[in-house]
């Protein structure tokens, strides 16, 4: 006889182990965390956590990228949009981040497209702008300002007596 017969207090016991006991994350979803992590922790400051994944060789290269990150550009806003696997160790997460620069408070999105590889751990290789709003990776932006400051508009004025009345008064008439 085997013990599941003579004792029915094993099967919850069995039952237990087997649902108790998933099988492990597959490769992709462990990329997928690791680009989670990545990206979370780029979004709150956490510099030493960011630099876990980022592979020994890109390490460098990614600083100099994020350096104005939570100084001059604050992210407000990151969202792992897609995941496109290349082989079974490599493949492209695309990330688009909400951020605005300190002195000018405007929302600007920019599509980031980063290139994952499995090499003791997922770590990311390289992270290139494919859409959006170009500076938040360093990339040099050039501002253009009017020469000189333009007078301000001002509408005319109508009254219900008919009677017109501002600067542009003549052009109505």
């Amino acid at each position: 006889m085997t013990p599941f017969r003579t004792c029915p207090l094993l099967w919850p016991a069995a039952i237990a182990v087997l649902v108790g006991c998933p099988a492990p994350p597959t490769a992709l979803a462990r990329a997928q965390q690791a680009a989670l992590e990545l990206n979370q922790d780029l979004r709150f400051g956490r510099t030493q956590l960011v630099m876990d994944h980022v592979a020994p060789a890109m390490r460098e290269t990614f600083a100099a990228q994020h350096r104005a990150w939570g100084a001059g550009v604050r992210i407000a806003d990151v969202e792992l949009t897609g995941l496109q696997p290349r082989n079974e160790h490599e493949l492209d997460v695309i990330v688009r981040v909400g951020w605005y620069r300190s002195e000018e408070q405007e929302l600007r999105t920019t599509t980031l497209q980063q290139n994952w590889r499995d090499e003791d751990g997922w770590q990311l290789v390289t992270e290139k702008r494919v859409d959006g709003d170009a500076g938040l990776l360093g990339e040099p932006v050039v501002y253009e300002r009017p020469e000189s400051p333009r007078a301000p508009i001002q509408f005319p004025t109508l009254r219900l007596s008919g009677a017109v009345s501002g600067p542009a008064a003549e052009d109505i008439k």
